[in-house]
Parts: structure tokens; sequence; C-alpha cells
């Protein structure tokens, strides 16, 4: 009779459950602050919940779903704020990602002060949203501020985040994209290090141009970097919502659906704090963005997924 012979990484017997008891701290961790907080919400969403203390609950089934979607003016709104949150989704993530990618393949050559200039690129991604927020509103200020001098310079004039909805919103951009495209540049950055020197030795050598180059070596083998970058700026610009709060608040024609959950939930529609929290509406509020971000990041998965196959199989 032949015995096979086991490994057995962890020991046996008892010994062979410690990598359970290593992970469950962890697992338990992660109900209490991820998928708890997550199954309240989804309750939450069925009920009157105001957040005050000393208001009862109320069950009212899909009412907040109804209101949110289908019901008047304010659905409209809503419908409104869905869609800017897609448009603001599009521009940050094409620009973003474009961006990343060139500023990684100009700090990828070995030139001198290329350390410094990934280092100024990258400092705006570990500053909190308040301090981004209260810089950029100091530069854009109509009155006075740098921008509007440059603009003055020129026989322009814009009143930059307090102007239209169209162009505030515009302004947001702008920031929610300098604001994040370190992080993106770096992820670049990080996939281009991966790659081979011999390989560009070996393009160079058949008499490959710096877009040949590119394109048949470093753009095919950044894949999984583009793919990371592409799905993080999806979700990452889905969600967005603090830079609203902090550079233009509440402002018709101007929300996206992170900040109306925020607004709804909190009492700041009105621009100012009230007693009137809507905290059970809002839940159904971050239910629908939820679903919007869910779908959203499984179809761009299963692009990028063929895309990765296409290239590294």
């Amino acid at each position: 009779m032949q015995f096979i012979k086991r490994d057995y990484l962890f020991a046996r017997g008892w010994k062979s459950m410690a990598p359970i008891v290593l992970l469950l701290p962890g697992f338990l961790l992660y109900l209490v602050i991820a998928v708890g907080p997550s199954l309240a919400t989804a309750v939450y969403s069925f009920t009157d919940a105001t957040g005050i203390t000393g208001i009862p609950i109320k069950w009212v089934g899909f009412e907040n779903y109804d209101e949110f979607l289908f019901r008047g003016a304010a659905s409209r709104d809503n419908i409104d704020a869905l869609k800017r949150t897609l448009y603001f989704c599009f521009f940050v993530t094409t620009i973003q990602f474009v961006l990343g990618l060139l500023l990684a393949v100009l700090l990828n050559r070995r030139l001198k002060g290329t350390a410094f200039f990934r280092t100024i690129f990258f400092m705006p991604v570990i500053l909190g949203v308040a301090i981004q927020g209260l810089i950029w509103k100091l530069f854009l200020l109509p009155r006075g501020g740098p921008a509007a001098e440059v603009f003055e310079f020129f026989g322009v004039t814009s009143e930059f985040l307090g102007g239209q909805p169209n162009q505030a919103f515009a302004w947001v951009i702008v920031v929610q994209i300098w604001s994040n495209v370190g992080i993106t540049m770096v992820i670049f950055l990080a996939g281009m290090q991966t790659i081979p020197d011999s390989l560009y030795e070996a393009a160079r050598i058949d008499g490959a141009s710096g877009w040949q180059v590119f394109k048949n070596v470093t753009w095919p083998l950044l894949t999984p970097a583009a793919n990371t970058n592409f799905l993080l700026n999806i979700i990452g610009s889905l969600q967005a919502w603090q830079l609203f709060l902090v550079l233009i608040g509440y402002r018709p024609g101007s929300q996206v659906l992170g900040y109306l959950v925020f607004a709804e939930g909190f009492g700041q529609t009105s621009g100012s704090v009230t007693t009137a929290f809507r905290q059970g509406y809002a839940a159904a509020a971050s239910i629908a963005l939820f679903m919007l971000v869910l779908f959203i990041a499984l179809a761009a998965n299963f692009l990028v997924s063929r895309r990765e196959k296409k290239y590294l199989s």
C-alpha cells in the first residue's frame, strides 16, 4: 500500500485552526464597521427615521423609494442629480486617467528633478478634503483672488464657485481631478517600474519609435495598473460629495447624488442646518446610489477583465 505524504502548513490537529483564529478578529471588525451599518441602512430605508432621539420610527415600506424616484418635482431633481453624478463620473474618470498616465510617462524618465515633481503632484492626495476645499475657495475668490487676477489680466470676469450652477459644477470637477490625479500617477508609475528595461532595448534595436514602444510594450504591460486606475476612478467619482459640501454647499442644479444623501440625512437641503432630518429617506437614496455604483462597477470590471485576458493571456 502506497501512502501519500501530506504537507501541513500550520501543523495538524487543533493547530491547523491557526489561520482561522488569526483572521477572525479582522473578520469580526469588518462585520461591525462595514457589513453591519450597510444592513442597518437597508433596513432604515423602509422607515421614516429622523435620527432625533425620542421620535418614534415607523415602517413605511417602499414609500421613500417611491418619493425619491417617482413623486413630484423632488423626484425630478433627484433624477437630475443622478444624471449629474454620471456626468461628474465621466469627466473626472476620463481626464484624471489620461492626465495621470501622461504625468507617469513624463516622470518615469530618468531625468533630474523627477523625484521633486512626483512629490509635488502627489501632495494634494495627502491633504484632507477641508484643506483642499479651503485652498481652492481662497484661490477662486471672485474679488481679489489669484484666479480672478489672472482672468482680469485677459479681460475676463468670472464668479467661479459662486456663479451659475454649471460653472460651479465644472470647477468642482477641476478640484476633484487636482486632488486625486496624484494617486493615479503613482499607480501607473508603479506599473511602469515592473516593465523590464530589456524589452525597451529590444524594441529600440528593432527600430521602434517612441510611440511604437509605448503602444506595443508599455501600454499592454500596464494593463493591471490601467484596470486598477479605471475602476478606482469610476468608484471614487461616483461616491464623491465632500468637495461639493466644502466648495459650494447645497445648491439646486449643482449637487450630486452622494451629497443629496448627506443633505437629506442631516438637514442641509436649505443651505443651513435645520431640524428636518430625514435619515430614512436618505438611507433609501444611499441604496439607490449603491445600486448605481454596483452596476457601473460590475460593468467596468467585466470590460477590464476582458482586456486583461486579451493582453496578458
